[in-house]
């Protein structure tokens, strides 16, 4: 069993208070840089209450959204077995839980043939209210007191961006029509009748332009179907007024900002009412259940309008609250390594933070596609371009996979082609090992600590934390382990589970590992060494951390601070001296790691 500082893990696990009564003013005085967050679908975590499996609809599944066996629909997970499960939570490690959407959903949408169900949450109907399928607002509310007393946050998961498909076009097309050959001042095209007089477009947001658009038929004539004429919450949002009725995006050029989100309806965010609306309806969740952080879900679909108006009324919002260190963080889904694609939504749009595609798709980079660890350096040297730089960069969340792009381990198994699992354990390992020591609030993707293992994305990697149903799920082999999906998941001496409750730890118990500033050492062109070291934030202490990111053992010279002079392990096997000031041999096996404090010799200082 590995040490860490002294202790078993098995005895530092034990030492884990299963509940802890931690003043609620010291949770919210953390900021938001050093969380360690742990994200899940309630409807695929636990299920704490069979009563509301079907939401209190009564029917099959096309009317109730429930079919357990069915990876489409909801399986039965609600709040109430998410509370039940903060021990486990707790002694993982993670500070804070990023609660993907619980307000109430269309329970099913699709037409015949490809018909699913709300269970993630996003196709949400009332946004003052959580879904019965997962419990109640009293529910959600005891949720956040349960995790507030174990001195962890709470994040949740929003969507401002679009609805529910409710609305519906005249003729049955859907494809996107742009606003240069159909603009707002004409209906059916630029040679069609006149409508909407004087209005200026979307550019201006003022209340006196958007008094002039009153026909939301510029495009398509849009229409609610009688049934469904007052299902939204707040009824404003029943208005089709308030929406760009232009068709279904295709995610490129202007309809990936004005087109349907795979037919969802999208919201008229530069509209005035609209963006008033949405801060009422957020800012309410903040008031009412004292909540520490949102996420921000499709963050690039909508104008940067919208954005810089929300975000500062959310966090002006949660300082009254009482909520300091409110954090908010939006997902501008990119693939690859390069930060600045991201980073312009923290400039222009006003995030305080973005989900760290460009960490994830470097890290995918090294241990799935050969590239060498200058690409880790060439995606940290970026820091700089987030507003606030490195500083801000140290909160950006970090994460290796998700619900939509896949688990990391799928797609590093896409990557290489018949690997064994015995190497593919081993760069998951590492890659949790990265991502817990390296800048930034690392998310942990529910079921990465059970070895989880998908056939692919989106539907493919929700699987259930309790057992599962799906067969699909449960002929996954996981790795770490001889279970399966089909019984549930919830094993502490997992490997993985040991190996990000230890990391989470040190990152507890050394502040520089949390909060710390990154400063690269050592990286190439190829597969091997790459090296960073981090400093303490209040006393300066260096700390050296080096991974190997190729198959073979490595013996090789870093970079280091040249006031160092010994080493003392934390994790892994540290040297016990320098070779030289500046330099020191690091000596790693293949995909190996290590965690060292660094002790300066007398005669210098920390740099």
């Amino acid at each position: 069993m590995r040490k860490v500082m002294g202790l078993s893990l098995l005895a530092l696990l034990a030492s884990q208070p299963a509940q802890a009564d931690v003043p609620l003013a010291e949770v919210r005085a953390r900021p938001a840089a050093g969380e360690t967050i742990y994200f899940l679908l309630p409807d695929r975590f636990e299920n704490g209450d069979k009563a509301n499996d079907r939401g209190g609809l009564k029917g099959d599944r096309y009317k109730t959204g429930f079919d357990p066996a069915a990876k489409g629909f909801y399986h039965g997970g609600d709040i109430k077995g998410l509370t039940q499960r903060l021990d486990y939570l707790q002694r993982l490690g993670a500070t804070a839980i990023w609660v993907a959407p619980v307000f109430k959903n269309k329970p099913v949408q699709g037409g015949p043939g490809l018909e699913s169900a709300g269970y993630h949450g996003y196709w949400v109907t009332d946004f003052t209210r959580v879904d019965p399928h997962f419990g109640t607002n009293a529910d959600f509310k005891a949720l956040v007191d349960a995790a507030h007393a174990r001195g962890m946050k709470v994040y949740m998961d929003i969507i401002a961006n679009h609805t529910a498909d409710v609305i519906q076009y005249k003729g049955g097309q859907y494809t996107y029509r742009d606003k240069a050959n159909w603009p707002y001042s004409r209906k059916g095209g630029v040679n069609g009748e006149p409508v909407n007089p004087g209005f200026a477009g979307d550019a201006d947001s003022s209340a006196a332009n958007f008094a002039k658009l009153t026909n939301p038929g510029f495009a398509y004539e849009p229409f609610v179907p009688p049934a469904e004429a007052h299902v939204k919450v707040p009824d404003w949002l029943n208005d089709p007024i308030y929406y760009h009725n232009r068709g279904d995006s295709t995610f490129r050029g202007e309809n990936s900002r004005f087109g349907d989100f795979a037919g969802l309806d999208d919201l008229f965010t530069e509209h005035p009412r609209v963006r008033a609306g949405m801060i009422e309806i957020y800012a309410d969740w903040i008031r009412q259940f004292g909540i520490d952080g949102y996420r921000i879900d499709t963050a690039k679909h909508v104008d940067p309008g919208f954005w810089q108006a929300f975000i500062p009324a959310m966090l002006d919002t949660a300082k009254q609250a009482g909520i300091p260190n409110f954090s908010i963080f939006g997902e501008v889904a990119h693939e690859g390594s390069d930060p600045g694609t991201i980073a312009r939504y923290t400039r222009r749009d006003g995030y305080p933070a973005v989900l760290d595609f460009a960490f994830q798709g470097a890290v995918r980079a090294v241990l799935g596609q050969g590239k060498g660890t200058e690409v880790l350096a060439d995606t940290f040297d970026g820091d700089v371009l987030y507003e606030g730089g490195e500083e801000a960069a140290l909160a950006m969340p970090t994460f290796l996979g998700n619900h939509d792009m896949g688990r990391f381990s799928t797609l590093l198994a896409k990557d290489m082609p018949g690997i064994s699992d015995a190497e593919l354990t081993r760069r998951v390992e590492l890659a949790h090992v990265m991502l817990l020591t390296l800048r930034g609030s690392p998310v942990i993707y529910s079921g990465d600590e059970q070895g989880f293992m998908g056939d692919g994305n989106d539907q493919d990697a929700r699987e259930d934390m309790f057992a599962s149903k799906v067969a699909s799920y449960n002929d996954n082999r996981l790795l770490g382990t001889s279970a399966t999906n089909a019984t549930a998941n919830f094993d502490p001496a997992h490997p993985f589970y040991r190996l990000i409750a230890t990391l989470a730890q040190l990152r507890k118990a050394h502040p520089a590992l949390a909060r710390g500033r990154q400063v690269t050492r050592t990286y190439s062109e190829a597969p091997g060494l790459f090296s960073v070291s981090r400093f303490d934030p209040v006393s300066g202490t260096e700390y050296f951390i080096a991974f190997n990111t190729s198959d073979k053992p490595i013996a090789m010279q870093s970079v280091i601070g040249v006031s160092a002079a010994s080493l003392e392990t934390l994790y892994g096997r540290c040297p016990a001296q320098v070779s030289a000031p500046g330099s020191v041999t690091v000596e790693l096996s293949a995909f190996g790691s290590m965690v060292c404090r660094v002790a300066p010799s007398p005669e210098t200082t920390v740099r």
